[in-house]
């Protein structure tokens, strides 16, 4: 077997490994996941993935592994963002704790299908066309500037929004209470129920984050912008979006009752977005920014918008005292 085939194979079996973990021993059907299992879940899935990139480091390269990191933990951060809009639906459509768990995993599991398939054709376009690149980094620019600027994510409402829409307008949906399902029938007719909904919320919200992390990664392992894609670039993009894809669940229960003590945490994404997407418009001009570089800016920023928070959190405390 070459190197290639080995490491495909590794990633594969680990993750079906870890799923079966996940789903046989961390977590069981119908029932409520507290905050000390999430938190053991989330150390899981982070050190799975350290693991996996400590493989990539001897089985491949010193590189190979050091983009699969900087491309985990961009996912990683950007899927923190994610969590938010997922407690509004969450919170919106009165999700029971013992549901919430399963919902979560099957609209995760149906967001890393189409992202297979995003990530898939986003490849082929750039390798046709790799001018496509430079619009991804105006769009990641205009991206993170209004994710900076916006004030309340509490804005969001999933009532209001085209896929909460469609659904309604295409499905029958049922106003019995779901106890764990997600289709019922009720005479001789099939419906939806609002965890079914959920689902589908779910994994429409992945998607459309998915735009903002896919040629963020694909930026972040190229080497330059009119490059063709190596066998480890493709790697690297789909295994550090699907680890980071598969921790969230865990991380949504851990951060659930913390949202509101990471008041900066968004705008130390916003200016990774717009870094990365600086970065994928100047390699016009020839200029090309290190992984190293990529790497130190993402910890600097995700960890001075933590601390800053934390700080923020600790005057407002004082303050009220």
């Amino acid at each position: 077997m070459t190197v290639d085939q080995i490491t495909y194979l590794t990633f594969g079996v680990v993750l079906i490994v870890a799923l079966a973990l996940d789903l046989g021993l961390m977590s069981k059907k119908n029932e409520a996941i507290t905050m000390k299992k999430a938190m053991w879940q989330t150390i899981f899935w982070v050190v799975l993935s350290v693991a996996f990139c400590l493989f990539l480091w001897f089985e491949k390269t010193p590189i190979v592994a050091t983009k699969y990191f900087t491309a985990y933990l961009m996912e990683w951060s950007l899927s923190i963002d994610n969590i938010f809009v997922f407690i509004l639906i969450f919170t919106f459509f009165k999700v029971e704790a013992s549901d919430a768990g399963r919902a979560l995993l099957v609209g995760i599991l149906l967001a890393i299908v189409f992202r297979i398939i995003f990530i898939a054709l986003g490849i082929e376009l750039i390798n046709k066309f790799h001018w496509i690149l430079y619009v991804f980094g105006f769009f990641l620019v205009y991206t993170g500037y209004t994710l900076f600027v916006k004030k309340d994510e509490a804005e969001f409402d999933p009532a209001e929004t085209k896929v909460y829409k469609l659904i309604n307008k295409f499905f029958r949906i049922s106003a019995l209470e779901p106890k764990g399902r997600y289709f019922v029938t009720l005479h001789g007719k099939v419906y939806f129920t609002s965890l079914a909904v959920v689902v589908l919320m779910l994994a429409a919200v992945d998607i459309a984050f998915a735009l903002d992390s896919i040629p963020t990664v694909v930026s972040l392992v190229r080497e330059k912008a009119n490059a063709a894609f190596t066998t480890d670039d493709i790697l690297v993009i789909y295994s550090s979006n699907i680890f980071a894809v598969l921790g969230l669940r865990s991380l949504f229960f851990l951060l659930k009752g913390a949202v509101d003590k990471f008041d900066y945490l968004q705008q130390g994404i916003a200016i990774v977005l717009i870094f990365i997407g600086i970065k994928m418009l100047v390699e016009y001009f020839g200029i090309h920014i290190n992984i190293m570089i990529s790497l130190a800016v993402i910890l600097a920023c995700l960890a001075g918008s933590i601390l800053y928070s934390i700080r923020n959190q600790r005057k407002k405390a004082v303050a009220h005292e």
